[in-house]
Formats: C-alpha cells, sequence, structure tokens
C-alpha cells in the first residue's frame, strides 16, 4: 500500500486507455472555433492608406441616419429655402419698382417696400426648396434602385425633377424643362468630380 492518500483511483484512471480529457476537448473547442465575443484586438486589418479606425455602433448609426434619403431630401429642402431666400433677398433689393419722383403718384412706404422684399424673398425660398427636396427625393430613389452612384443618377433625377416643375406649364415646358434640368446636373455632376 502506498503512502500517498487516493493513489489508487489516479493508477486506474490513467490505465484507462484515452487521449485527451473533456476538459481539455473544450478547451481546445473554445481556442480553435472561439466563443461569440469578438474583441477589435484580433481583427487584422491591412493600412494601405494609413492608420485605420473601426467605427463604433454610435458611429455606425449616425452615418446610416445622415445617408438616409430622409435625411438628404430634408437638408436639401433646407438648403434650398436658405439659397432661395438670398437670391430672393438679392432680387428684390434691385427689384425697379420704385416710383417716379416726378409723377403724382403716392410713394411707397417702408413698410410696403419691405412687405414686396419678403413675399419675394419666401418665393423664392418655396420654390428652392421644392426643387431641392424634389430632386434629392428623385436622386436617392434612382441611386438605392440602380444600387450604382455615378452621374446618370443625377442627369435622370434632373429630368424627372425638370419635367414635373415644367408640367405644370404644359407638355412641351415639361420636357424642355426635364431636357434642361437633365443637362445642368449632367455638367454640375461633371464639374463636381472632374476638377
Amino acid at each position: 500500500m502506498s503512502m500517498l492518500p487516493n493513489a489508487e483511483p489516479k493508477a486506474a484512471e490513467a490505465s484507462k486507455p484515452h487521449l485527451i480529457e473533456t476538459a481539455e476537448l473544450d478547451r481546445m473547442a473554445m481556442h480553435f472555433v472561439g466563443n461569440l465575443n469578438r474583441y477589435r484586438e484580433n481583427i487584422v486589418i491591412p493600412k494601405n492608406n494609413g492608420p485605420v479606425q473601426i467605427k463604433t455602433n454610435e458611429q455606425k448609426l449616425i452615418e446610416t441616419a445622415v445617408e438616409s434619403c430622409a435625411f438628404k431630401s430634408a437638408m436639401a429642402c433646407v438648403m434650398g429655402y436658405g439659397l432661395g431666400a438670398a437670391l430672393g433677398l438679392f432680387t428684390a433689393s434691385v427689384n425697379p419698382n420704385m416710383a417716379d419722383p416726378f409723377a403724382n403718384e403716392k410713394k411707397q412706404t417702408a413698410r410696403e417696400v419691405f412687405r414686396e422684399m419678403r413675399s419675394t424673398t419666401h418665393s423664392y425660398a418655396k420654390n428652392f426648396a421644392l426643387i431641392g427636396a424634389v430632386f434629392s427625393i428623385v436622386e436617392c430613389t434612382i441611386e438605392s434602385q440602380r444600387g450604382v452612384t455615378d452621374w446618370r443618377n443625377g442627369t435622370y433625377a434632373g429630368g424627372i425633377t425638370g419635367g414635373l416643375i415644367g408640367l405644370r406649364a404644359g407638355i412641351k415646358a415639361g420636357v424642355i424643362g426635364g431636357l434642361g434640368f437633365a443637362a445642368f446636373s449632367t455638367a454640375i455632376d461633371y464639374y463636381m468630380h472632374n476638377r
């Protein structure tokens, strides 16, 4: 008999014909297959164009929201309203609606001039906001359906937007407006991508 306690069970266990214990198999499976947690330090990304920054979930969420069609169209509407207001204000300020000083007509007061400037500015702003929103929605829809980002999206969107806006004045104006807006959109895209 041995002096060591429990010597016989270890000897009986050692006599069993197995190579790897169950606990070792579990450790090996976890090593090779891995658990469900993924650690960013283990990701290998080649650094061809400078340092690589992995985006957090919050950054991905914000990027998804900013790249959505609704956000793009809302921003185009707001920016169009601002640009239209600026152009309307400039147009109203150079508008020759001044009364003839030698005529016996009633002269315009400052309040009437500002009221007219406000209506002109608001009219331009609404038109530019409408054009920006329609163009952005149509372009985003075409880009989503085609699955390609290129100059044709802007051309098609310009043609549809110009046609829709021109249809208020008739079929001929719609066709001319569509062709003109498509040509303008193509020229702007060409300039922005090739400068």
